[in-house]
């Protein structure tokens, strides 16, 4: 059990993950929101915690909606997702997006969710697998995002940007497509930057690309470009490991998968796959007994439906 006061809510590392709940209580008070009372929280979930699967925002949001329930708060749920940005950035320290928030915040059954992270325009994609289904596979290896290297990659992101000002116009590097960045490329200075920004550059054109696929009926093409998310993600921005790369290679060599990835930040965590339905059973044996030869220990397997976003649930 953990008590706090809600005229002092500060960062305590002893506090754990109930730092995120009074990040979003302390910036809704700043928002001029009256938070007046105090209140017994009880949090279950089914979420592993620390595992890639947006766990932390999970809980800002969930701790968003009860406080707009209990006192009554009117707020636009956009709004919302922001504190829970705000929560990670400045009360927890993690230099993160929105994108966990948002998809979280935002949400809707069986659509993909088309996110402008700078300007938060959006459109929803119907997100029709067929018969198919979205595998979680957790390696089991916990990652902690605020301890991992999630904030040097930002860093060498944005001094990529940096550079590449020097001769173009842009305030990111999602305002490249791949032949221009190719063309300045040569003005990035170090070696990993420049892998670091050829992903970014990369993956926000394979995001084009897929939404291109989701809405033409395409999910060959959808699975390619999970693919080589991957590999980018595995060679470029170098945030998977042995576990992930374990996983999703193996995958890979299954029979009825259209494709699978790391997800999250990386370090650990989980990695998705898109998998034939008949062909479960037999996906995760297969990837549960090679993992285990490989790693030592055996990985998990969850099955995953596109659903809607956070939501009160009333009992009858």
């Amino acid at each position: 059990m953990i008590e706090v006061n809600l005229n002092n809510l500060v960062y305590n590392k002893a506090d754990n993950w109930a730092n995120y709940a009074k990040g979003v209580l302390k910036f809704l008070q700043e928002a001029g929101h009256t938070i007046d009372t105090g209140m017994d929280i009880y949090v279950s979930g089914n979420i592993p915690n620390g595992s890639g699967l947006s766990s932390s925002a999970s809980l800002e949001l969930l701790i968003g909606i009860m406080a707009e329930e209990i006192f009554n708060l009117k707020l636009d749920r956009l709004d919302l997702v922001k504190i829970g940005k705000q929560t990670e950035n400045k009360f927890i320290g993690v230099n993160s997006g929105i994108m966990d928030q948002f998809a979280i915040g935002m949400g809707a059954d069986k659509q993909a969710i088309y996110l402008d992270t700078n300007s938060l325009a959006y459109d929803l994609v119907p997100l029709e697998l067929g018969d198919n289904i979205v595998v979680i596979m957790n390696t089991n290896k916990r990652r902690e995002l605020a301890d991992s290297k999630y904030n040097e990659r930002r860093a060498e992101c944005e001094k990529a940007v940096e550079e590449l000002q020097i001769a173009l116009d842009i305030k990111t590097l999602g305002d490249l497509d791949e032949a221009t960045f190719d063309e300045y490329s040569y003005l990035i200075k170090d070696a990993n930057r420049l892998k670091r920004a050829r992903h970014a550059v990369s993956e926000n054109q394979r995001t084009l690309k897929a939404k291109e696929a989701l809405i033409s009926g395409d999910l060959l093409r959808f699975g390619r470009l999970i693919n080589a998310s991957h590999v980018s993600l595995e060679h470029d921005y170098e945030v998977t490991g042995i576990e992930l790369d374990t996983l999703v290679h193996t995958a890979w060599e299954q029979d009825g998968v259209l494709g699978a990835r790391m997800t999250g930040a990386g370090f650990g965590g989980c990695a998705i796959a898109i998998v034939a339905k008949d062909n479960v059973k037999q996906f995760t044996a297969n990837v549960g007994k090679i993992y285990s030869e490989i790693i030592g220990y055996s990985p998990s397997f969850y099955i995953a439906e596109i659903a809607g976003g956070s939501h009160i649930l009333t009992c009858k």
